[in-house]
């Protein structure tokens, strides 16, 4: 059986409220378990919630060039399903 609409409002309510994230649920007795476990956590204010969302959106705009970023021309090769990385682990230099 499928989550119900209430179930679902009620666990995006509680992410908000706590600052988690959770996975879809796919069954009704998931979703109860995540609103379970989100019942558990403690709050955090809105204002740490708006501090937090701050703070991530800040080091987004001040670091767009995260070394995590895929550099398209330099980390990958090809288009499409032909897409490669341009280099492996074991083109890495051993220390």
């Amino acid at each position: 059986m499928k989550p119900t609409p209430k179930q679902l409002a009620y666990l995006k309510s509680l992410a908000e409220s706590t600052g988690t994230t959770f996975t879809y649920p796919k069954t009704s007795a998931q979703a109860s378990a995540q609103i379970r476990r989100m019942k558990a956590r403690p709050r955090s204010s809105t204002g740490q919630r708006t501090r937090e969302r701050r703070d991530v959106q800040r080091d987004l705009a001040e670091r767009p060039q995260d070394a995590a970023a895929v550099r398209v021309g330099r980390d990958v090769r090809g288009y499409g399903s032909s897409a490669r990385w341009a280099h492996t682990p074991d083109d890495e230099p051993r220390s």
